[in-house]
């Protein structure tokens, strides 16, 4: 919007470098140019301000596919107005000369004429590709479809616009057909996601049935070596009983036969000490045989002293000797005295 002030009933008018102004002056033109600066009087001024920078457009609009579905075209124009005098003289462009503001909408009257146009070279492409194919080269193809018919389209050349690009955002079906386009590749992809989780479990199956096994093989291959142990302590137990029994047998035998010898000759001993007392008895005997009783019965009171208690004094009284010498002189008798 130009920048326009006022002085003592004249308007100054400053342009933007990328607004075209055109001023006339009683039907003469007396301005034309970009980025002007004038002074100018509001009675007798018809101010036109055509931007000539590049502009962009977006558009959506629904279109329909050979198949009789509804798809929503995205896209974004940028066009130029390149003969700022020929669109000044096809759409109003003429601005307030005491504000600057256009006095109608011109853009949006371009827009719409962008719009519609590229929309009808869309449709018409559409309505002959069908949805799949659409949605696969689609993009591509509206582009260069609305862009060559935006170029080719005379209305806009005689207006001074030029297209510089044509962008396809998107091209998308409706939210339902959408989804059931893509099950299919989510079940693919599902499918490929599971026969994934499958491998894997049957890899960890794999991987635990042989840990499993090799378990067993060890509990077996340690069951195995126990039964050895044992059968070797057995063995070993065994071989110690007998070498156990056989050394008590041979201590046995040989205590029996320590203790029959010693019975042996503690018999002997016996019988040779028996055989001597009875010899010396039997020389004792015959020894007191030939000796007179006088002399035995001096050899008892021998023998009964040795084993009588220690007298320290006897007294003898004149009866008990009396007693005695008649005891002996009896003994003895008359023909002995």
């Amino acid at each position: 919007m130009a920048d326009i002030t006022r002085r003592f009933g004249f308007r100054h008018l400053r342009a933007a470098p990328t607004a075209h102004i055109r001023h006339q002056r009683g039907g003469t033109l007396a301005h034309d140019g970009t980025g002007l600066a004038f002074w100018f009087r509001p009675l007798t001024a018809a101010l036109s301000e055509v931007p000539v920078d590049d502009r962009e457009l977006a558009m959506l609009f629904h279109a329909r596919t050979a198949d009789f579905q509804d798809v929503t075209v995205q896209a974004t124009v940028t066009y130029r107005i390149t003969d700022p005098a020929v669109a000044a003289t096809r759409v109003d462009f003429g601005i307030d000369p005491d504000s600057g503001a256009w006095r109608s909408a011109p853009l949006d009257q371009l827009g719409a004429l962008l719009t519609e146009t590229a929309q009808q070279h869309a449709l018409a492409l559409l309505a002959r590709t069908p949805l799949a194919d659409a949605l696969t080269d689609g993009v591509t193809a509206v582009r260069e479809r609305v862009t060559a018919g935006l170029t080719a389209d005379p209305r806009l050349t005689e207006t001074g616009l030029a297209v510089i690009a044509v962008r396809v955002v998107a091209l998308r079906p409706e939210p339902e057909v959408e989804r059931a386009l893509r099950t299919p590749a989510r079940e693919l992809v599902q499918q490929e996601a599971d026969r994934a989780t499958y491998e894997r479990r049957a890899v960890a199956v794999e991987r635990e049935r042989a840990i499993a096994e090799n378990e067993l093989d060890s509990k077996i291959e340690l069951a195995r070596r126990e039964e050895q142990l044992l059968a070797q302590q057995g063995a070993n137990n065994r071989l110690e009983a007998g070498e156990g029994a056989a050394a008590d047998r041979l201590r046995t035998e040989a205590e029996a036969a320590r203790r029959t010898r010693l019975a042996e000759a503690d018999a002997g001993a016996a019988r040779a000490l028996g055989d001597a007392r009875a010899a010396a008895e039997a020389a004792w005997l015959t020894a007191h045989q030939q000796v007179d009783p006088a002399t035995l019965r001096a050899l008892a009171l021998l023998r009964l002293a040795e084993h009588l208690p220690r007298i320290d004094s006897v007294t003898l009284t004149p009866d008990l000797v009396t007693g005695l010498l008649a005891r002996l002189g009896a003994a003895t008798g008359p023909g002995e005295g």
